[in-house]
């Protein structure tokens, strides 16, 4: 427990609680709790308290004009689950209704408004299971989040609220996915911010080729754009659309019957949810071009105010390298063999080659059914009798692995000889091709040089076959024979007769032989990245459909005029896709709604007259509609724009110099780490194709993270390690200084400390501490445990602590036996008031760095003084009421009011301190003898040195040790320290 949480649970009140048969007529209790936050609610609702004003619009709430300096705090989009909430759940909730109602009470016009992110699988596999449309479903699970959370006392504007699928909300996803097709990356175009790179419309891009200001690429080049038919234009512009159609390498997942984005499977290659297997597979799939964006989502990260390791997380996921393209002419092949390395300073280090097993040379390698070379090691063969047969098993083999099992360190590099050589450009020598399943085929391009001296896979594997091993880079102790040397040093051994490497440090070296491969036409310079482009795509009904059809006779894409917006999902009989044995990496998708003919096939007529047109039974990912949520609740019922310009300009534009920095955004965002990747990124792609395309003014979404820590709680199991109902178990102290144990119906079990939930019999529901403690109680607990960063366990006994503090401060205004208000006219003595006055600075400090554990101590601090008075001052009352607002608004309501105010405290001012009582009138002088504290002196600040030794040696402390002896030296340091040498 924090030293924070244990002033709320110790601190707060001395006199503990009061015998249930004893309790005064108008002690705040549950009971009084509960009908006050009932009270408050049903009137901040009446009022419209948090309806918040944009620009223009006359604030009735606040009494004026809309305040000029806007705040948008936000929650991420939460998903309305059937479970409901559990106790962790509410933590980010409340910090951020905390920074709200705080910089609401500064004077800001405050945006804090919540969504439903109510797509997703959830709902879809309940409704494959029940047959429950998941509409119904999803509905029933908002209204009880919301429910729980309106009971929680948030101040969320409610007039912005929406579910991702609402209709209105469906059409403006489809009509910014939209926005995208129509889009193309020219690497050529400055972005509005400077940025090299930015989308621009394709029809710029249909332009340029129809003029012939630009070459057709590929197989098309050198005809005519007007020659090409209509399928052929599309096959040109879907090679360049930032969201487009391809057969492309995917995620497929038999189990769950669909595809999955690349950050939807885990590290062992298995679904994030439902942990079944995934396997890579050919399809044609919906993909967005993210990777077209890679150097300005990592460039911009350096700009916003978020979390180092969220932000290194995104540089690792988006994995930026800069290396070489080197080309090496392979016998018998049609065309050379590209490989991509980070290190082309050790070309001369390379004794072999390896090919995933998926590239297309391996094939070709095999034609003809080419037999060994007599020097060829029998451990290179696979214990085949030909390289065909030896090859095609190895790669059997390697179809049945995950991505994350070929490449783990822990395993055994495995390979297979091909028979074929490839021939290394700066000296000439043959380097034998191998098959190896350590190399991808979604990684550069499928094949590298291996360089046994300074790589470590490509050394075990150099062991473990018997090929050579060459030192290129020095620096090694012991040499590269036993082991890879991959750190600094120069080169070595790395010469031919018209280039030398020798002595030059690794980035000379890699700048010198880039130059000469582009010079002698062997490779170039090049950056590649380990984003790859996202897939879009889902076999799933519950979702957004996508605002295409495609034509009945070329098959090419067209999307459908903004008019037909939205697209809505038919009625089906069954939700659920085709889903296959989990191992069945060879079935096909087949999503419900290729079951919805009457809806799939369709009649329209889009500038051709009526043509027979067949729709996409794919939907997007839910990732879709949380791209851009936040940018929805600055203006939720405009049917014009999914953002009216002005608004998106008042609520997220560029501050140079203030809150939103250069890039502009979201003020605060909170949420959990574990959207690092997944939702943050995706959210800043689409954020800035809509910067470059002029619909938002901000670069970047959010510009202030903020990663709260999780709420964890003990669970016990039995003997037979089922988990046993937690608030049932009974815990004996440990005798002897011995850990303590615990019992369930008297029976021993086993402690746990983890997540908490329904399944692990430890869940703690609000609606529990609602009835038992009342909304502010636990608001309070919440905000007191420890600082909001890092996790912390629940104790629900602890939470009395928060409970007797705000009993305390219901003391300092309401006399408990009459309930008459119980302050005094005037500030009080000045000791109070500077008392006040240092608390105000002090709590002011802690709401804004979001530090409310160490806010809510200084409040008991002062409630504690406040409470020791014979008489309270109302002024010092009043102040504690006002800083009290932000953590626990309902009791702060009902004391303002019964302090004589008849209007809210929502909008009203947050207290600012006197500087004149920070300023200390008299500090404490330590007062030491050879060292050692012997006494203390209350002096006043500017007391004369001389005074101030004078005042020292006659203190008890000074006197005694003496005992009438002259001190040989007195040293002084006014007015803090005197230190006496006897």
């Amino acid at each position: 427990m924090t030293e924070q949480a244990e002033q709320v649970a110790h601190a707060a009140d001395t006199t503990g609680q009061t015998a249930a048969t004893d309790v005064p007529p108008f002690r705040y209790t549950p009971a009084l709790a509960n009908d006050i936050e009932l009270a408050w609610q049903e009137r901040w609702q009446a009022e419209g308290a948090y309806v918040t004003p944009n620009p223009g619009d006359d604030d009735e709430t606040a009494g004026s004009a809309v305040p000029g300096e806007s705040f948008f705090v936000m929650d991420m989009f939460p998903y309305p689950s059937g479970k409901g909430l559990h106790v962790g759940h509410p933590l980010g909730y409340i910090a951020t209704d905390v920074t709200g109602r705080f910089e609401r009470m500064r004077g800001k016009n405050v945006l804090h408004a919540l969504g439903y992110d109510a797509f997703g699988l959830p709902a879809e596999q309940y409704a494959v299971q029940t047959g429950q449309h998941p509409a119904i479903t999803t509905e029933q699970n908002i209204a009880v989040m919301r429910r729980q959370l309106r009971r929680l006392g948030l101040g969320h504007d409610d007039s912005r609220s929406f579910a991702t699928t609402d209709p209105e909300f469906v059409r403006w996803t489809q009509w910014i996915f939209l926005q995208i097709f129509h889009s193309w990356f020219d690497p050529e175009a400055t972005a509005p911010d400077g940025s090299a790179g930015a989308a621009r419309p394709v029809s710029e891009l249909v332009d340029s080729f129809a003029s012939g200001g630009r070459e057709l690429p590929g197989a098309f080049a050198g005809r005519d754009w007007d020659d090409l038919t209509p399928r052929e234009r599309e096959d040109v512009l879907a090679s360049y659309r930032l969201a487009f159609v391809a057969d492309v390498p995917v995620n497929w997942c038999p189990g769950l019957g669909t595809v999955l984005a690349n950050e939807e499977v885990t590290a062992d290659g298995r679904s994030e949810r439902g942990n079944f297997p995934v396997f890579k597979r050919n399809l044609r799939q919906w993909v967005m071009r993210i990777t077209a964006y890679a150097d300005r989502l990592v460039a911009d990260l350096d700009e916003l105010d978020w979390p180092e390791k969220v932000k290194s997380m995104q540089r690792h996921w988006i994995g930026r390298s800069e290396g070489a393209f080197v080309d090496f002419d392979v016998a018998g092949a049609s065309e050379k063999l590209t490989v991509f390395t980070t290190r082309p300073d050790t070309l001369f280090g390379a004794t072999y080659v390896v090919l995933a097993p998926e590239h297309p040379l391996v094939e070709e390698l095999l034609t003809g059914d080419p037999v060994w070379d007599d020097g060829v090691s029998a451990t290179w063969t696979g214990g085949a009798a030909t390289p065909a047969e030896a090859v095609r098993a190895y790669v059997a083999t390697a179809a049945a692995k995950t991505a994350e099992e070929r490449q783990a360190d822990a395993g055994a590099k495995t390979g297979v000889f091909t028979g074929g050589y490839a021939t290394n450009p700066v000296n000439g020598e043959p380097l034998p091709i191998f098959v190896a399943d350590y190399v991808l085929m979604g990684y550069g391009t499928g094949a590298i040089m291996a360089v046994p001296g300074h790589d470590t896979r490509d050394h075990a594997f150099a062991t473990a076959y018997d090929l050579p091993i060459r030192e290129v880079v020095s620096g090694a102790p012991d040499g590269v024979t036993e082991a890879a040397w991959t750190g600094d040093g120069v080169a070595v051994a790395s010469a031919n007769a018209s280039v030398s490497l020798d002595g030059l440090a690794v980035a000379e070296a890699k700048h010198a032989i880039i130059e000469w491969l582009e010079a002698k036409g062997e490779g170039r310079g090049t950056t590649t990245y380990r984003l790859r482009d996202w897939l879009f795509s889902r076999q799933r009904y519950w979702g957004e459909p996508f605002p295409v059809v495609y034509d009945a006779e070329d098959g090419r894409v067209i999307p459908v005029p903004e008019s037909m917006l939205p697209v809505a999902l038919p009625e089906v009989a069954d939700f659920s896709p085709r889903t296959f044995a989990v191992d069945d990496a060879d079935s096909e998708p087949e999503s419900p709604l290729s079951r919805a003919t009457e809806w799939s096939t369709v009649e329209l007529d889009l500038g051709e007259g009526v043509r027979s047109y067949r729709r996409d039974t794919n939907t997007m990912p839910n990732w879709a509609g949380s791209c851009w949520y936040y940018l929805r609740y600055l203006d939720p019922t405009n049917v014009d724009f999914a953002v009216a310009p002005e608004l998106e300009r008042y609520w997220m534009s560029p501050q140079p110099g203030g809150p939103r920095g250069t890039t502009g955004g979201v003020d605060l965002y909170v949420g959990g780490v574990e959207h690092a990747v997944l939702h943050l990124l995706y959210s800043r792609f689409w954020h800035k194709v809509l910067f470059d395309l002029g619909v938002v003014t901000s670069r970047e979404p959010f510009h202030k993270l903020f990663n709260q820590g999780y709420i964890q709680a003990y669970a016990y199991t039995d003997a037979r390690g089922v988990y046993v109902t937690a608030d049932e178990v009974v815990e004996h102290p440990g005798v002897g200084g011995a850990e303590p144990t615990f019992t369930w119906n008297g029976e021993p079990v086993n402690r746990e400390y983890g997540k908490m939930g329904k399944s692990l019999k430890n869940m703690v529901t609000p609606d529990d501490m609602y009835a038992s403690y009342g909304a502010d109680t636990f608001r309070v607990y919440e905000m007191s445990m420890g600082p909001l960063d890092q996790s912390r366990a629940w104790e629900t006994r602890a939470v009395v602590g928060a409970q007797r503090f705000l009993q305390r401060l219901w003391r300092t205004v309401v006399d408990e036996t009459t309930g008459e208000v119980v302050v005094v006219d005037g500030a009080g003595s000045e000791e109070t008031r500077r008392a006040v006055a240092r608390t105000i600075a002090d709590v002011t400090v802690e709401y804004a760095a979001m530090r409310p554990n160490t806010a809510i101590a200084k409040l008991i601090t002062l409630t504690n003084h406040l409470t020791a008075l014979p008489e309270v001052p109302r002024e010092a009352a009043e102040v504690l009421v006002l800083m009290t607002a932000p953590v626990a608004p309902h009791i702060a309501e009902e004391l303002w009011q019964r302090l004589g105010h008849t209007t809210s405290l929502v909008h009203h001012a947050f207290p600012t301190a006197d500087a004149a009582l920070l300023v200390e009138d008299t500090v404490t002088c330590i007062v030491q003898v050879a060292g050692k504290v012997r006494d203390r002196l209350e002096v006043p600040v500017d007391v004369d040195p001389a005074e101030l030794e004078t005042l020292a040696l006659a203190t008890p402390g000074v006197q005694r040790i003496l005992d009438g002896a002259t001190p040989r030296k007195v040293i002084v340091r006014a007015p803090k320290l005197v230190n006496v040498v006897p």
